[in-house]
């Protein structure tokens, strides 16, 4: 009777322990992203993101956004060259993308909150880098494949980025996307 009390209280013990390590591998994760970025150690950057993926997200996020700034622009929509503008920066946007998302502009984006713009150039310059301290991270589980660092400048506390961490196996968990939640929507 001991013995069964003693195998079920440590396979209970296990279990907990699993849990714990399931659960907080993307706080570690996500924290290690940070650190990374701020030391700005490209290789460990490497290791944690999912460039392929976080380049179609930010792809989409970019373009809706850019959609959206041409829809509200009464300029765009008065002329005739908003549709083209429209069916064209898309593409644009898309090439611009494949060769803007590096380990660097990665760290940027976790040190100032703000998703690169390619109309800046691509290599930004750290006399730029703002003070660390007046970025806000909350972090949370959108599901349970999905942990989100959201980024707030407090200077702009209506714009945050949201980097989404994906599980990828139990423990390991790599950046694979970005939300852009601006303000400035009408």
């Amino acid at each position: 009777m001991n013995r069964k009390k003693i195998v079920v209280g440590v396979a209970v013990a296990a279990l907990v322990v699993f849990v714990a390590a399931w659960a907080v591998a993307p706080v570690l994760a996500a924290q290690s992203l940070v650190r990374a970025a701020k030391a700005g150690d490209e290789r460990r950057i490497e290791s944690l993101v999912d460039f392929p993926s976080l380049r179609t997200s930010l792809k989409e996020e970019l373009n809706a956004e850019l959609i959206d700034r041409m829809r509200r622009d009464p300029r765009v929509v008065e002329s005739g060259l908003g549709g083209l503008g429209m069916m064209l920066a898309p593409m644009l946007l898309s090439g611009a993308v494949e060769t803007l998302v590096t380990p660097e502009v990665v760290a940027n984006m976790v040190v100032t909150a703000e998703a690169p713009d390619p109309s800046r150039p691509s290599d930004p310059d750290p006399a730029d880098k703002q003070d660390t301290d007046d970025i806000h991270q909350s972090w949370g589980y959108r599901s349970l494949n999905q942990f989100a660092v959201t980024l707030t400048d407090r200077d702009r506390p209506d714009d945050r980025l949201a980097l989404i961490m994906v599980r990828y196996g139990l423990f390991d968990w790599k950046l694979a996307a970005v939300d852009l939640q601006s303000g400035r929507a009408a």
